[in-house]
């Protein structure tokens, strides 16, 4: 994972300070490009533990179509949580203690820290055993899964462009339309976070499948990480279907970005050695991609250093 500490440190280095949406603000360039060759070992992240359950679930959850919480705290992932929380503690049905600005606030301030847990609990709660709650908060809008499986066009008919591109891959390999776009224009403004990896490309040659990633925004700290390990993934799951080997990810990102808040941690990763990859295998009795279950997956010899926490801007 050289590629991602040398584009990390290069950042710090020679990034120009900027703000940004969350009022937190980065050190950022713009235009970058990382190619992890995915025979030599998976890119998980080792300098810091990454949890690679999270990832798979969080995948799965797109290829299911799905847009709400439900089925990721179903699975103990509570990464996209705090856009369905603000959407709940900004409602007018919302009775609690004022949670403005609730993240980075639960990390400074230890009452309000202790109020934040308790109102995210109560949240949790709710998303899972009240489907009409869960209908109501819990869904982020048109994201990734319904970009994914259901685009819907201006005929009002729908398009699954992810059962559209392996079809592609095993009938037409040498296509260069083998393409997946997440940026709808029309529904940016129903999502709750418009799609950071906007749209990926396939291309299979030597019997091996490669996959480049275009992501318009990237939090090289917290969601770079996840980034790299889910379309490697989704890499091997693809090529595993099509009876392909895995070739390259290539990650192209616009903006690649250091949170200001995130400046201490990034220094502790650099410090630390990096080890050897580790690898996945995949239930070989699963034939279809969208048949997998998160127990279908699994890591092997994946030995990191320990996580470090960090908030995420909303």
């Amino acid at each position: 994972m050289q590629q991602y500490l040398q584009l990390t440190r290069n950042i710090l280095e020679n990034g120009t300070t900027r703000s940004d949406r969350t009022g937190t603000g980065t050190i950022s360039i713009f235009g970058t490009q990382m190619r992890f060759n995915l025979a030599e070992g998976f890119p998980l992240l080792t300098t810091k533990k990454v949890p690679f359950r999270l990832i798979v679930s969080e995948l799965l959850w797109f290829l299911k179509g799905d847009t709400n919480i439900k089925f990721l705290l179903q699975h103990n992932n509570n990464i996209w949580n705090e856009w369905a929380f603000k959407n709940w503690v900004e409602s007018t049905e919302y009775d609690g203690p004022d949670m403005t600005d609730f993240g980075r606030r639960a990390l400074t301030d230890e009452a309000f820290n202790e109020q934040y847990k308790e109102q995210m609990r109560r949240f949790k709660e709710n998303i899972l055993n009240s489907d009409e709650f869960a209908r109501k908060y819990g869904d982020l809008g048109n994201v990734y899964g319904k970009q994914w499986r259901e685009w819907k066009t201006s005929q009002g008919d729908t398009i699954d462009q992810i059962k559209n591109v392996i079809d592609q891959i095993k009938t037409n390999p040498a296509s260069r339309r083998l393409i997946v776009s997440a940026w709808n224009p029309e529904d940016i403004p129903t999502m709750a976070l418009p799609p950071c990896h906007t749209m990926f490309q396939f291309y299979v040659a030597d019997g091996k499948l490669s996959c480049q990633l275009y992501q318009r925004s990237g939090d090289m700290f917290l969601g770079i990480p996840f980034n790299i390990a889910s379309y490697a993934l989704l890499t091997h799951l693809i090529a595993n279907e099509c009876n392909l080997e895995v070739g390259e990810f290539i990650h192209t990102i616009g903006d690649a970005h250091i949170y200001q808040n995130h400046l201490d941690q990034v220094k502790t990763q650099l410090s630390r050695e990096p080890r050897s990859l580790p690898s996945i295998k995949i239930n070989e009795e699963i034939t279809s991609i969208f048949n997998l279950s998160v127990e279908d997956i699994e890591l092997h010899d994946y030995n990191p250093h320990p996580a470090i926490k960090a908030p995420v801007a909303v």
